[in-house]
Parts: C-alpha cells; sequence; structure tokens
C-alpha cells in the first residue's frame, strides 16, 4: 500500500478520510480529542509540503439526517489550537457552496467538511456521492483505519474517481503493528479475548487458532466456554445456541497444542446492581440465582502468571463490566499486568481502550488501536474493505 509520502502533494488539494468521531459532553465539549491527536502527523507532513488539506469525517449515527449535536464544528475548534491555524468549516460535505470554497483555497489552508454521516449516501457507498467527494480533490488519503471496515463511499467508493488513493501515516501504523501480531510475531504469542458474545469474536477465535501460542479467555463470552465445560452458571449471561461451538473450539485448541485458560473464580451478584450483594466464588459453587460479572482475584493472579513469559500480547474485550466499579477490578488488574509485561504489547477495541485509560497504564502500552470493529475485522483473519479499494486504485494507475 502506497502511502502520502510516496506521492507528490505540493499545492494539491489533499482530501484527508479520518475518524473524528470524537465523545462530546451535553455541552458539546469534546471529552477525549485523542482520535484527532492520532491523524497529527498526516496532516502536519501535508502542512509542511504545501498542501491544500480538505479534512472529511463522520460523527455519531445521524442516520442519514441533520442533527444539530453531531455537527463536526467542536473538532474544527479543537483541531486549529492543536495544528495552530486556522480551520474552515464547511456547512456541508458536497454541493456547491462547498464547492466554491475549496475552488478558492491556497497551499496550507485547511477546511473541514460537514458530517459525512448526514448523507445516507455515505453508508450505502453510493457511487454518485463517492464522486461528488472525489471532484474536490487531486489526491485522496484515507487515514480512518477505525472506519476501514465498513464499505462506506468515503473510504471505498471514492477511490474509484479520486485521481490518487494512498493511505496516511496512521492507516499504515495500524497495519504494521497488526503484522507483528500475525506475520512474524515474537513467541510465546498471547491472545486475550474478552467482551460479551461468543458469537461476535467467532472468526477472530478460529483466525487466532492457527497463530497463537495461549489464548486467555473473559467477559461473558467465557461463562458459553464453561458452560461447554459442563459447569453450572446460576444466572449468568450464556449463549445457549453457541455452547457447541465453544466447545469445538476448545477441543481444537487443545489438539493443536494451544493452552486455553479459562476463568478459576468469579464475581458474582444477585443483580447488575451497585446496590446489590457481592460475592468472589470458585467456578464450581455458582449459585442458581447469582450472575458471573467479573473474574475473580484467583483468575487474575493465574492469568497474570499465563502472561509472564509472553514476548507478543494481542487483548481486545473487557474480562467483565468494567464501566461499574465493583466488577471492573478483573479488567484493570489485566491492563496492569499487559502493561508490566516485557512484551510488545497490542489493544484493540474501544471497551479495551477505555478500560487502559481507566486503568492509567495508556503510555505504558506499545501500541493502542484506534479501531474495534476493524481490529477484530483483522483479527478474524480478513481484507479491509478500504486497504483492498486502495489497493485496486493503485493496480489502475499502474
Amino acid at each position: 500500500m502506497k502511502t502520502i509520502k510516496d506521492i507528490s502533494i505540493s499545492n494539491q488539494r489533499v482530501f484527508f478520510r479520518v475518524d473524528f468521531n470524537v465523545p462530546l459532553d451535553e455541552y458539546q465539549n469534546i471529552v477525549d480529542d485523542s482520535r484527532i491527536r492520532a491523524v497529527l502527523p498526516t496532516l502536519k507532513y501535508a502542512l509542511d509540503n504545501d498542501a491544500k488539506l480538505i479534512i472529511a469525517s463522520h460523527m455519531g449515527r445521524p442516520k442519514g439526517n441533520v442533527v444539530p449535536e453531531l455537527r463536526l464544528s467542536p473538532v474544527a475548534k479543537r483541531l486549529g489550537r492543536l495544528l495552530g491555524k486556522e480551520v474552515g468549516m464547511a456547512a456541508d460535505c458536497i454541493g456547491p457552496d462547498v464547492k466554491a470554497i475549496l475552488s478558492k483555497m491556497k497551499s496550507g489552508d485547511i477546511i473541514l467538511l460537514e458530517n459525512l454521516r448526514f448523507h445516507p449516501e455515505e453508508e450505502k457507498n453510493d457511487d454518485e456521492f463517492a464522486k461528488e467527494l472525489a471532484a474536490f480533490c487531486d489526491v485522496y488519503v484515507n487515514d480512518a483505519f477505525a472506519v476501514s471496515h465498513r464499505k462506506n463511499a468515503s473510504v471505498v467508493a471514492i477511490t474509484k474517481y479520486a485521481p490518487i488513493s494512498v493511505g496516511g501515516f496512521l492507516l499504515q501504523k495500524e497495519i504494521d503493528y497488526f503484522k507483528k501480531v500475525i506475520t512474524d510475531p515474537m513467541r510465546p504469542l498471547v491472545a486475550i479475548i474478552g467482551g460479551s458474545k461468543v458469537s461476535s469474536k467467532i472468526g477472530a477465535l478460529e483466525n487466532m487458532l492457527q497463530h497463537v501460542d495461549k489464548f486467555i479467555i473473559g467477559g461473558a463470552m467465557a461463562n458459553t466456554f464453561l458452560k461447554s465445560q459442563g459447569y453450572s452458571l446460576g444466572n449468568s449471561k450464556v449463549e445457549a445456541d453457541h455452547i457447541g461451538i465453544a466447545e469445538s473450539m476448545k477441543k481444537k485448541a487443545d489438539q493443536n497444542g494451544i493452552k486455553f485458560y479459562l476463568p478459576v473464580d468469579a464475581v458474582v451478584a444477585r443483580s447488575l446492581d451497585l446496590k446489590s450483594e457481592i460475592k468472589i466464588v470458585p467456578i464450581q459453587e455458582i449459585s442458581s440465582d447469582w450472575m458471573v460479572l467479573d473474574i475473580g482475584p484467583a483468575t487474575s493472579l493465574l492469568y497474570s502468571e499465563v502472561l509472564h513469559d509472553a514476548k507478543t500480547i494481542v487483548w481486545n474485550g473487557p474480562l467483565g463490566v468494567f464501566e461499574m466499579e465493583p466488577f471492573s477490578k478483573g479488567t484493570i488488574s489485566m491492563a496492569h499486568c499487559v502493561a508490566n509485561s516485557d512484551a510488545l504489547t497490542i489493544v484493540g477495541g474501544g471497551d479495551t481502550d477505555a478500560a487502559v485509560h481507566k486503568a492509567g497504564e495508556t503510555e505504558r502500552i506499545t501500541y493502542i488501536s484506534t479501531g474495534g470493529g476493524a481490529f477484530l475485522y483483522l483479527l478474524e483473519g480478513k481484507i479491509l474493505p478500504a486497504i483492498d479499494a486502495l489497493e485496486k486504485a493503485e493496480r489502475k494507475i499502474r
């Protein structure tokens, strides 16, 4: 995949698809600007090389409607502050008014287009919408890894019509780190897979069975694996229709000599309520009217020992209901263990990222991916549609 460094962008109109889908509070203040900061190297490179920057993003899920609370004006202000330059804000992302503004751009100018998802055509990967976006630019740059698993017009269809299509530094960095996990990892390679559903991680689990040396399983999805091993889980969340799949995955791991670790104790309560009584019990002793909401201390100790000799660790998904303090200790403990490891550590997924931040360990993780869905897509062994589109566009130019 070619990147922005491989082409000339001086005095060119460069269209950057980024992911500025940042969280806002009730007053439209940005709560976390890490996604904006992640693409600054690409944007600064373009400014240093005298390009005209046209920046496009989505925010939230307006479902093709104009939602005032999801306008990108707060992002324009924050981006301007971070770059130390004025960032113009367009009233839309297509149309004659936008075209008129962009036609007056000079080298070093920055214009942020309005929310792409205000138009339903964006998520439909509509060709005509993509053509309008592509007509604004001389060069298209995808630096939005977090949406590169989606077949949206601004990451897939646009590459058919932009004169030149390449990747940005963030997109390249994400792919490079993932290759360090899959292509030639330092071993032992340990995968920590959590979250609520086995069904949402089947593809990732099956693909990773071909690569990892050890699996650590947590979160509600561990309940389904435990149920497949004959344990009674009380009122815990279990995907009954996936028990057989969980059992076959565990058998396959055993046959391939892959060590597969499940919780040995749990934090349980009668309901998902801060006022509910809480107990720590062995997995064998979960009462019929109680539910598992976090891994227990013995499991945390076991998992820390599993990570002791790891050389590469990839983590996707929390190990409990970490958003609620009584059920956060297992996930927070895992964040500390991963951070204290001497291994190359890669974390992916919005909830996992949030857990690492909550644990105060962000700076001690080798790499935190900006994309949850896209990261999981790669774990499944699939080619991201946006990467495929870039490569097809590159072959077309040749």
